[in-house]
């Protein structure tokens, strides 16, 4: 867009479409000003009709009195005589001169109806006999079209009286087929537009009279115009005056606009010893002067930019290069995500590793990651998959995610480290820059995954996955230690051997003793709680240590281990007739707490208890105190 466009559209925004806006208001503040002032005008007018309908409804009531105690009516309704109640009501209204006389059962079933149908305004009353109500009388002594008129007369409105939209009397020709407001608002009726308000007054059965009063909008709209007229010819002449200022000054503007454009093109192309004319003290001028300043340090500052990269990346390849050595993960991936969003200008990033039993999850994370979690996502999961590096795009925000491999080119996805930023998408440099350190963090976590695997396989049993022995006996050294500090806190031990083991590896051999030793492992670890440490104590003999457990709690858990092995059921390896296997084995339990606590202690009393299990006929539990 020019730059004279552009001083159009700003003329536009600051003075045509103010302009148009205020008009716009102003003219509907003035409509509704004087549709205010007709509106409380009417208002006025309707506390008049409402007063007139109350006189008349009182004027009802003293004729429903003299009808509601006349003995011959009443006579003909306690003996439920319709005809001779008609009668009686047809003369009480001729002498009364009542316009309407209707009296209707609870049922709303009429018991006497005599009188003109258009009549409005009724007093209602009760009719009782000795105590119980039978009937409803309403008496009306003024019709529809008297009332209409009457109001006219007082209020020098038009009126219009409708029963469930129907017209019963109007002042104003051709008023059936008008749609009138339901409160205030305009109406129109043949070539006249009223403003019109419309309430309600009661009616015979219970129901609604709908009255409205119309008053003619041809004074209002005069007003109106008038009034609408001034204020335009006030804004046209601001208008013309702000048009002929904002030329003025949009030329003197593109004048000096057009010399900077010149200078800066020049700059542009390289040409650091351009000079932007300055003319004048104002502020055209000051930015000149800038110009002008910014070309000599520009060349300069460039160059020491080109040297901030190179010793940037040279200290991030050393970093790499650190990296590679550290043992420790989430610190290893913590190094790694704050370098890449420093060395690439990102947001934010963050490095999530991959397991079988979790899959993608985050470890760690630097910088700021809102606004980017969408793609993020999408180029983690991308990387995930493919096992590729990936760049994602969402709206402005753009995102790198790049795999990581073992050491040994294998194709296995350890993890995916991400970087993210919005508003600029990232260059080849900072691609390749992201990938190096990516892959030196892919040799540091294989490392890690090593070295856990071999602190792992250290204390681990290779056949049950339980404890070895040398584990067993640091846990329990740990423990024992722990209940002489906390006296309070009992310790556990259960001892467990598998009844006739021998005699299933003679029989089936030691691979199907192999099988049974693992199922009974697997029911161990099953039975434990995450503080335990179920263990391999030697050859078919298991032990599980119990933190923060008496004689009763161990023997419990024994009897549960035992009843599960009973359990078992294992193929017989060979057989064709589908033959399965069980075993049984014998436990010991034992407990001690505080100074009575001893490793070797509670192991003999454990043992002990195991034989004895053992002498008394085996799959069995026996418990055995310590201390």
């Amino acid at each position: 867009m020019s730059f004279r466009s552009r001083l159009t559209l700003f003329f536009v925004l600051i003075v045509i479409v103010p302009m148009a806006s205020v008009t716009v208001v102003i003219f509907s503040l003035i409509s509704d000003n004087e549709n205010g002032k007709t509106d409380a005008a009417i208002k006025a007018e309707q506390d008049s009709a409402t007063h007139l309908a109350l006189v008349a409804v009182r004027q009802s009531d003293q004729a429903a009195q003299q009808v509601g105690q006349d003995r011959p009516l009443a006579a003909a309704l306690r003996a439920h005589d319709h005809a001779a109640a008609q009668r009686r009501a047809a003369q009480l209204a001729s002498g009364l001169r009542i316009e309407r006389l209707l009296i209707y059962g609870p049922d709303k079933h009429a018991l006497a109806d005599v009188g003109r149908k258009d009549a409005i305004l009724p007093a209602t009353r009760q009719l009782q006999d000795k105590g119980t109500t039978i009937g409803t009388l309403q008496v009306a002594i003024q019709s529809g079209p008297e009332y209409a008129k009457l109001v006219n007369q007082v209020t020098g409105l038009q009126v219009v009286v409708r029963r469930r939209g129907f017209v019963l009397a109007s002042t104003v020709a051709n008023a059936s087929g008008a749609k009138l407001p339901a409160g205030q608002g305009n109406a129109r009726i043949g070539n006249t537009t009223y403003r019109a308000t419309t309430f309600p007054l009661h009616d015979f059965r219970g129901g609604l009279l709908q009255v409205s009063l119309l008053r003619n909008q041809a004074k209002t709209s005069s007003s109106v115009t008038k009034r609408r007229l001034t204020v335009g010819g006030i804004l046209l002449g601001f208008f013309l005056l702000a048009f002929v200022f904002a030329v003025a000054v949009s030329r003197s503007l593109q004048a000096q606009v057009a010399s900077f454009l010149d200078a800066a093109r020049r700059l542009g192309g390289g040409e650091f010893d351009t000079k932007v004319p300055t003319v004048g003290n104002d502020e055209f001028a000051a930015l000149g002067q800038e110009f002008n300043t910014m070309a000599a340090q520009l060349e300069e500052r460039l160059e020491q930019l080109r040297e901030e990269r190179t010793r940037v990346e040279r200290s991030m390849r050393r970093l790499g290069d650190a990296v590679a050595s550290n043992l420790d993960r989430d610190a290893l991936l913590g190094i790694v995500v704050e370098t890449a969003v420093d060395g690439v200008g990102a947001d934010g990033g963050r490095a999530s590793a991959q397991t079988a039993e979790q899959g993608l999850h985050e470890r760690v994370s630097a910088g700021r990651l809102m606004g980017l979690e969408q793609v993020l996502m999408e180029a983690e999961t991308q990387a995930a998959e493919t096992g590729q590096p990936t760049e994602s795009t969402h709206g402005d925000a753009s995102a790198l995610a790049q795999p990581l491999h073992p050491a040994d080119g294998g194709e296995q996805v350890l993890g995916v480290v991400s970087v993210g930023r919005q508003g600029k998408p990232f260059s080849q440099a900072d691609r390749d820059l992201f990938s190096y350190l990516a892959g030196q963090a892919a040799v540091s976590l294989e490392n890690v995954e090593l070295h856990e695997t071999v602190q792992r396989q250290a204390v681990t049993d290779e056949l049950t996955g339980l404890f070895n022995r040398g584990r067993f006996q640091e846990v329990l050294s740990t423990e024992v230690e722990r209940t002489r500090r906390f006296p309070e806190q009992s310790l556990g031990l259960v001892l467990l051997d598998i009844d006739n083991f021998k005699k299933v590896n003679d029989t089936y051999g030691h691979q199907m003793g192999d099988e049974v030793l693992r199922r009974v492992a697997q029911v161990l670890r099953d039975n434990s709680r995450e503080i335990d440490a179920p263990s391999r104590y030697g050859g078919e003999e298991l032990a599980v240590i119990l933190p923060g457990t008496d004689i009763e709690g161990a023997f419990d858990m024994a009897e549960r281990v035992r009843a599960g092995i009973e359990g078992l059921e294992m193929p017989i390896v060979g057989s064709d007739n589908g033959e399965v296997l069980r075993v049984t084995a014998s436990f010991g339990a034992a407990s001690a707490a505080g100074q009575a606590a001893g490793s070797g202690d509670l192991v003999a009393a454990a043992d002990a208890a195991l034989y004895e299990a053992k002498r008394g006929g085996k799959n069995k539990t026996v418990r055995a105190g310590v201390g």
